[in-house]
Order: C-alpha cells, then structure tokens, then sequence
C-alpha cells in the first residue's frame, strides 16, 4: 500500500508539474492580435492620394491634415495638432502640422508609430527631365506609411493594447534638397524639439516610409542598427515567423537621411527605419520622387506585411 500510494503521490506530483507547464506555455502563447486588412490601409492610401498632393501651403495639404485628424477622433484616439511655421530651403514658410493620435494616453509605457504624410513638390529624379517642375502623388512616398497607421488605428480603437501607442503623422519631410541635409524633415525636427507632451518618452519608436511598392525590400537600415538594434532585430525577426522574409532582408542595407535620424538624435528615443531602400538593387526603386509614384504602384501584398507584422510587434509589448 505504501508503494502504492507513493507512486500516486508521485504521479500526482508529476501531473501537476505538467500541468502548470502546459499553463505557463498557454499563457506565453495567448496574444490577441486583432487582423489587419490591407484592403482598408489600401483604401487610406488611396483617399490621400484622393486630395492630391499634400504640398505645404496648398488646399490638398489642407484638406488632408483635416481629414487624417477625424479619423483619429474617430478611432477614439486623443487627437493633437501641432501647427508650426517652418522655413524651406529656399526661405518659403511651410504651414506644417504634425497630427498625433494618442491610444491609452495614460500609460506610461509608450510605443511611438510614425510616417510623414506630406508630398514632394517636385518630381526631380523623373527620367523626363521636362517632368522635374511638376509634384509628385506620393502615393509610395508618404501616403503608404499612412494608411498602414490608419488601419491601425481602426483596430486599436477597437482592441486597446497593452500599452500606450502614438502614431504621429509628421509634415514637411520631403521639402529638402540634396545639398543640405538638414533641410529635410523639418516636421520631425519640430517635434523632436518640441514634443507633444512635455517630458515625452517611448520605449521605441518605428518609422515607416514607402512600405507600398510591388515587391519592396526592406534591408536593416544602417542608422536603425546603429540606434536601435535590438527593435530591428525584433522586428525583423517577427516579420520572418510570419512569412513575410521576402520584404523583410536580412542583410544591412545603406544608411538613410529620414526622420528616425532626428527623433534618435534630438529626443533619445531609440527609433528605426522600416523603408525601400536596398543599394545593391536601385536604392529608392524606380518611382522616388517621379510623376509616377501613384496608386497603380501600390500593393496590397506590401501593406499587409507591414501592417501584420507591426500589429504583432505592438500587440505583444507588456
């Protein structure tokens, strides 16, 4: 009998040792992610793309800063807009506005999601050089990122995550040119300077720019490895377990002037660049900053990597 029960005791013991280990691989497991749909970002692509291009100082500018901040309200997102004058290169006086959309504004453990949403005014790597005075859509460069934000904020409205996420929209990326460096981003360097909430911090931050070409390649972003490599290697490593290796290259790509540079530098946030930019295989593809960055170079299959794999990266943060 004494045999006998001991040998209960010890299954017993057994069974309830394999049982908590079952429970705790269960609860590892257990993250509600809701779906991203790539029909709806493509739709957010396109309806920016709609106003037309979102030059500073024009009514389509206009028109879509007003728009992208109701949906955010929408989305139920705290919503703030931060209008500043900046000047161009060339001394214009850009009316910018980031747009920020703020989810769990209380947490103090926060995750920061950003794309610019401007428009390049001039086509000037266009192979025509008679097409380098007219704008660019941007439906690629600056409307891509967006609309990936914006579906995400359609499903954060609905399905709070753990923690604190702002998605901030930032203006006046794209007014530079190539012979001063800090021309660039001028929105980003803004906020950088001037936060939205004073004292502001997140535990990372992600950039996206042009996340909608057919076939994109996203390579490890030299500045971002610099920065933030350990967020690189999350990311890359999430998109590659959900099949997504194909856009998502393993490999270092070359270093990028973009607004990460200024968030890193100016506010301390660790932050990368989830852009499509391979130097071994045409830099920034053929539709940078060409009459021909519109709709029809656009993927659903490119929106969904990206917008799938950031819902799985932001979803698991505790």
């Amino acid at each position: 009998m004494k045999k006998i029960n001991l040998l209960l005791l010890i299954a017993s013991l057994f069974a309830a040792c394999s049982n908590a280990s079952q429970q705790t691989k269960s609860e590892r497991k257990v993250v509600d992610v809701p779906v991203f749909s790539a029909d709806s970002a493509y739709l957010y692509v396109k309806k920016q793309v709609d106003f037309g291009p979102r030059i500073p100082n024009s009514t389509a500018h206009d028109q879509c800063a007003a728009y992208l901040s109701s949906e955010l309200k929408r989305f139920g997102a705290e919503v703030t807009e931060q209008k500043a004058d900046l000047t161009g290169f060339d001394g214009v006086v850009l009316k910018s506005v980031n747009v920020i959309g703020s989810f769990n504004p209380s947490a103090s453990t926060r995750v920061m999601l950003c794309s610019h949403w401007d428009s390049r005014p001039w086509a000037d790597n266009d192979p025509d050089p008679g097409n380098h005075k007219k704008t660019v859509m941007g439906a690629n460069d600056g409307a891509s990122g967006v609309g990936v934000l914006l579906e995400m904020a359609r499903l954060m409205g609905k399905h709070n995550p753990t923690v604190g996420v702002d998605l901030i929209f930032l203006d006046a990326e794209d007014y530079g040119t190539s012979s001063n460096e800090e021309s660039w981003c001028l929105g980003t360097q803004y906020w950088a300077k001037n936060p939205h909430v004073t004292g502001y911090s997140a535990r990372y931050a992600i950039l996206l720019d042009m996340v909608g070409a057919p076939n994109a390649r996203f390579c490890r972003e030299q500045a971002s490895e610099y920065f933030a490599q350990s967020v690189v290697g999350t990311v890359w490593s999430r998109a590659g377990e959900l099949g997504f290796g194909k856009y998502f290259i393993n490999k270092t790509g070359g270093s990028v002037t973009d607004d990460h540079i200024y968030i890193n530098r100016l506010a301390g946030i660790p932050t990368i660049d989830i852009i499509d930019f391979d130097p071994d295989n045409g830099g920034f593809g053929a539709y940078w900053h060409t009459i021909h960055d519109t709709m029809e170079n656009v993927d659903r299959n490119t929106l969904n990597a990206v917008g799938t794999t950031l819902m799985h990266v932001v979803y698991n943060e505790k």
